[in-house]
């Protein structure tokens, strides 16, 4: 019987070329985010299964890889870092009272459908800024994004910007419960227009809420167009959320980077514990966001401590898709100098190759 040669689905054998340019986009990306003054951390690439449970608001538990370990515990593959890093924060940093910055790499799985041609397993690069709440680390983090990208080569990008709080305040104004607000924000994520429609339609609430949600499904556009939404909102969080997209574009001007913001006031996550702003960044060629991060300030709690956050994680498969479908090379180095022996070269073939090497040059030894 042959032996089996091919991958499982949604995994993938990387080498060659592109495995070198994707070592060298990650390396643009790490390099960058260390100019800003985070800190290397590693988490395992399994934890218990409660890491990422229902209750913490990560990745749904259907599409988490399971096991169980000699003593019968439940772990899964890392699916998200997020609630790793927050994991290892509550318990090695929570004296800590200072800004805690950290940056990861690494590969996260994801038992998606295959029907959805998605990878399982992708490289990630990200960080997270804890034990700051303010407005001036949201820009931080947002303006990080905008670097990191221009550093691989991309120039054509928009980072999409909105506000879980804007959403949270429409709800608690209708009066919906937590069940019809899980399932509207989940036909609004996905812009099933026609589902979030209907679903408003049936609430047992005031027109004009009405009207402002329904203004929530398509609220996409520049600062402009949220500012219409904050004069048709009449509660106290939804016009909140608003002012702090405000500030952190007014942040973003000294950076001189408010040109690649615009706002999508419809854009919810599937990650239930963001808390306040979220943001994807999107580019031609590709059919889902490259990078994806928000403020999530009561995560920690879960574990023990209780520090704001926000974070972001670029997904570097998906950027090495955009940059060849817009034709950014990346240029690699593959000067190998070959040096060919024989038995009577062998040992002067060593020690020249030896001195090469030191030299910082790549040699390969070949047998004539």
């Amino acid at each position: 019987m042959k032996k089996l040669v091919h991958t499982p689905d949604g995994v993938r054998d990387i080498y060659g070329e592109e495995f070198k340019r994707k070592v060298i986009v990650e390396d643009r990306v790490k390099s960058i985010i260390r100019t800003y003054g985070y800190d290397e951390i590693q988490t395992p690439t399994f934890e218990y299964f409660d890491v990422f449970s229902n209750e913490i608001g990560t990745t749904p538990s259907k599409e988490l890889y399971k096991f169980f370990d000699k003593e019968g515990d439940t772990l899964c593959l890392r699916s998200d870092f997020t609630p790793s890093i927050a994991r290892c924060v509550a318990k090695y940093f929570d004296e800590e009272t200072s800004p805690i910055r950290l940056t990861y790499s690494g590969n996260t799985f994801i038992n998606n459908l295959s029907l959805q041609g998605k990878l399982k397993e992708t490289t990630q690069v990200g960080c997270e800024l804890m034990n700051d709440g303010s407005v001036q680390a949201d820009a931080e983090m947002i303006n990080l994004v905008i670097e990191v990208l221009l550093s691989t080569g991309l120039k054509n990008f928009q980072i999409s910007l909105g506000e879980m709080n804007f959403f949270k305040g429409l709800c608690e104004a209708a009066g919906i419960n937590e069940d019809d607000e899980l399932t509207l924000r989940e036909a609004i994520s996905t812009k099933n227009s026609f589902a979030a429609n209907e679903m408003i339609k049936s609430f047992d609430c005031s027109d004009a809420i009405k009207e402002q949600l329904l203004g929530c499904v398509n609220c996409i556009g520049g600062i402009d167009k949220i500012r219409e939404m904050k004069n048709l909102v009449t509660n106290e969080r939804s016009k909140f959320a608003i002012e702090r997209l405000e500030k952190i574009v007014d942040v973003l001007k000294v950076y001189g980077n408010e040109g690649y913001i615009s706002f999508d006031l419809g854009m919810l996550s599937k990650y239930n514990y963001y808390t306040g702003v979220i943001f994807k960044a999107y580019t031609y060629g590709i059919g889902d966001a490259l990078v994806k991060g928000g403020r999530y300030d009561n995560l920690l709690e879960s574990f023990g401590s209780s520090k704001p956050a926000i974070g972001f994680v670029v997904v570097i498969d998906d950027l090495l898709m955009a940059l060849r479908g817009q034709n950014i090379s990346i240029v690699t180095n593959n000067d190998i100098t070959v040096i060919e022996y024989d038995d009577s070269s062998y040992e002067e073939s060593i020690i020249k190759a030896q001195q090469l090497r030191k030299e910082g040059k790549a040699v390969s030894l070949v047998r004539k």
